[in-house]
This record gives structure tokens, C-alpha cells and sequence, in this order.
């Protein structure tokens, strides 16, 4: 059998042996559930459950299970409202995204072309103030920000930033420009005695999951190290690891607090871990989600040392909080246009207000950014700092998704001053937010 025989062979096989899906209303009272069987492989249960977390499908429980060469995965699955998925066209849609072959999955809403884009991921050192120094920098060469993600964790922080020529709205090609970008990028983030060299990369946009990149930076930058002189009050989620010896299985088991995408950062922080999931249980309730994998190294033992163990336990808690930064989250809805984010991340920082994350997005003209923030000592924001934001930036749409306390003198104030106008907004549709 020649080579282009055996390539014919190996897609035949892919074909017979693509996932089987089952979508099932009728099994559970309060979820869908959903069974997808595939072939056991490293990074195949990362794939279904990237599929169910970009569908934005909420897991209230899961089992994975490998017998032979397969792997059986059952999720009970919402959407974010707590309800069952019966609508047809959204259960066709995640039937044809997890039934497509492996080889073949697409991260949905998360690529961009290459033509139309220039991808920038940068990590370094957090601090406050440091976004809008970095999208000043952007604006000041005419780059325009059409998406973004930025996380901060642990003191580091990372991003991935798809930017666009102001003036061809296409990617950018001139190489002195391109060494320019990186060359200002890279003195922003170095900062003042810093420690740390950061990184700052320029490409054309290829197939990648930004959830995933991220973890990868993260882990890279070693955000799951804390100082050993780290006072840190904060409630870590619970992490054990152990060696289940008749089974030759190391346990991972994770306590914390439920929020949507956690089943993923665990799985991929694994996966890229270099570790194979052959058994999984997660149940959540509305507070505390509880985690538990039976795994191995891909190279077929359980842990080695109690050195690994706790690094496991690091990089578990560490997958955990990226996304669960503390602070206020901010939603900011308004028209597009260029220098934007520029305008907006000043405004957060003249007004003393730290962003621990970030998230923005544009589309049909209009723009949508989520930001978590906290003051500049990491310490809750104070109400009145967003009400004079919000007369700042006048027509934009700003709503408060967390709790904020009100001081006796603004507790009249309608809280439709704050977010009602997103609910009344026909921009929405157009962003496909409705």
C-alpha cells in the first residue's frame, strides 16, 4: 500500500469512526442532555466540551468514561437562562458541530481571516493603567482594535488582540510598521524594574482558540507561582491530586465556585498539560461546581513525585481563577469607531479604576466591551466612580452586571441610569445580543 493509499485509508477510518451524537430532551427534567462518543485520543474531550462552551451551553453535569478504544461523554446542559435547548435550529447546531470530523473541529466565532487581520498576543507584567497604555500606543499608529480578550492573573497578564490598518481596514503588511508596533508594544510592558521580560508577538491569525491561547500564555508567563511572602485573603478553589494505585489513575478532584466555561479551563489546562482523561464526574449546583478526573500522563503512568502532584494542584487553581477575576464587571455598549477602546480604557484609568479583564468585540459597527474592574489597589469600586463614567461617556450604554452598593445620597438615583437604556437599545439586535 503506497502513501496516498493510506492516507485514503486513515480518512475512511475518520469517517467510520466520527462522534456519534445524541441530543435528548425527554431523559431529564430540568437539562438537555447531550451523549457524544468518540474515539480515545489526547485532546478529544477537549474538542466536545470547546464545541458546548463556544454554544454557550451551561454544564450542570457530566461523565466521561473510556472503554477500548472509545470515549463516552454524557453532559446535562442549559442555556444561560437555566432552560432546556428545544430550539430545533440550535440542537441541529450542535449536532453538526460535534458529529464533524475531529481532525476538522472549528472553534465557533473565534477565528478570524488571516487577510482581513493582524493577530498581536503580548504578556507581561499587570499593573494598573497598563491597557490603556497599550491601546494608546495602537491608536497612535493608526491600528484599529476590531477584537480583543486580556487577562490578569497573579500579576501577569496576557492578551490576544486582532487589529486591523485604520485606513485599508485589512491587515497590516509593511514590515517596518509591523517591527514599529512591537517595538513600542514591548517598552509599554516592560514597565519600570521589571523582572520579567515579556513577549510580544505579530502574526497573521491562524486557526486558534483564544480561551485556549490565553491558558497557554498564562501558563508560559507561570502565573500558577505566588510568592511564598503573598498575603492573599481570598478563598482558592479547593485542588487535590493523589494516586489511585490499583488502577494506576492519579485523582484530580477541584472544589470551587460555579461559573459558566470552568469544565473547559480544567480540561484544557490538562490537555496542554500533557495529561489523558479516562474517567470524569462534574456535578454543580448554583453556587459550587465539584470536579473529579481519573488520569495519566500521555505517556501511559499516573504521577510520578509529590513535586508533580503539586504542580497539577497549582495549575488546576490557577486554570480556575484566571477567568474568575474579583472586581465589578462593566458592560459597555455603543457605535464603533476608531480610538474607541483608546477612549474608553482612559477613561477607566483617569478615574482610577484597575481592569483585571477584558473582552471586545465589534461587529456591524457597533461595539461591545465587558471588563472586570476594581480600584487601583484591587479593592471594590466605589459607586460613585461609575456614575460620573457614565456622565462621561454620555450616549454610551453602560451596564453594571455585579452588585453596587449605593451611598444614602445616590440611593434614589434610578438604577435605569445605569443600565436600562442596554435593555432598551435596538443596536442590540444588530449584534445578535437579543
Amino acid at each position: 500500500m503506497d502513501y496516498h493509499d493510506d492516507d485514503a485509508y486513515a480518512k475512511l477510518l475518520r469517517r467510520v469512526n466520527s462522534p456519534r451524537v445524541v441530543v435528548d430532551n425527554d431523559a431529564c427534567e430540568h437539562a438537555t442532555v447531550i451523549q457524544v462518543d468518540t474515539v480515545k485520543r489526547q485532546g478529544a474531550l477537549l474538542e466536545v466540551v470547546q464545541v458546548l462552551t463556544d454554544l454557550n451551553l451551561v454544564m450542570t453535569k457530566a461523565y466521561m468514561s473510556s472503554d477500548g478504544v472509545w470515549f463516552m461523554n454524557v453532559f446535562y446542559v442549559t442555556d444561560d437562562h437555566g432552560n432546556k435547548i428545544r430550539d430545533e435550529d440550535i440542537v441541529n447546531c450542535i449536532e453538526k458541530a460535534l458529529e464533524t470530523d475531529a481532525c476538522m473541529v472549528k472553534s465557533t466565532g473565534k477565528m478570524l481571516p488571516s487577510k482581513e487581520h493582524t493577530l498581536i498576543e503580548l504578556t507581561g507584567t499587570d499593573r494598573p493603567g497598563l491597557l490603556s497604555e497599550v491601546c494608546a500606543v495602537l491608536t497612535d499608529l493608526r491600528c484599529n482594535v476590531v477584537n480583543a480578550e486580556i487577562w490578569a492573573h497573579n500579576g501577569r497578564a496576557a492578551a490576544v488582540i486582532h487589529i486591523a490598518d485604520q485606513s485599508t481596514g485589512t491587515a497590516i503588511e509593511d514590515p517596518r510598521k509591523l517591527s514599529l508596533i512591537k517595538e513600542l508594544l514591548y517598552n509599554v510592558l516592560k514597565g519600570h524594574g521589571d523582572f520579567r521580560t515579556p513577549i510580544v508577538s505579530i502574526s497573521s491569525p491562524g486557526e486558534i482558540h483564544i480561551g485556549r491561547r490565553l491558558h497557554q500564555m498564562m501558563f508560559a508567563a507561570r502565573d500558577f507561582e505566588r510568592p511564598g511572602s503573598e498575603n492573599d485573603n481570598s478563598v482558592r478553589p479547593y485542588v487535590t491530586v493523589f494516586d489511585c494505585p490499583d488502577r494506576d489513575y492519579t485523582v484530580v478532584t477541584a472544589t470551587s465556585i460555579d461559573r459558566p466555561k470552568l469544565v473547559f479551563d480544567t480540561v484544557c489546562t490538562l490537555t496542554d498539560m500533557q495529561y489523558l482523561v479516562f474517567h470524569g464526574t462534574v456535578i454543580t449546583d448554583s453556587k459550587k461546581a465539584y470536579q473529579e478526573y481519573y488520569i495519566r500522563h500521555v505517556d501511559g503512568f499516573p504521577t510520578s513525585s509529590e513535586a508533580e502532584r503539586q504542580r497539577v494542584i497549582e495549575c488546576i487553581q490557577a486554570a480556575i481563577e484566571r477567568r474568575a477575576s474579583e472586581g465589578l464587571p462593566l458592560e459597555l455598549f455603543t457605535d464603533d469607531h476608531f480610538g474607541l477602546l483608546s477612549y474608553i480604557t482612559r477613561i477607566l484609568r483617569e478615574n482610577g479604576l484597575w481592569p483585571k479583564s477584558a473582552e471586545i468585540s465589534t461587529r456591524n459597527g457597533k461595539a461591545k466591551h465587558s471588563y472586570i474592574v476594581t480600584d487601583v489597589s484591587g479593592n471594590p469600586v466605589d459607586p460613585k466612580t461609575i456614575l460620573l463614567i457614565h456622565q462621561q461617556m454620555g450616549q454610551t450604554v453602560l451596564q453594571v452586571k455585579g452588585n453596587l452598593s449605593m451611598p444614602p445620597k445616590f440611593r434614589e438615583t434610578p438604577r435605569s441610569f445605569l443600565f436600562g437604556a442596554l435593555f432598551r437599545c435596538p443596536s442590540f439586535q444588530n449584534f445578535g445580543l437579543n
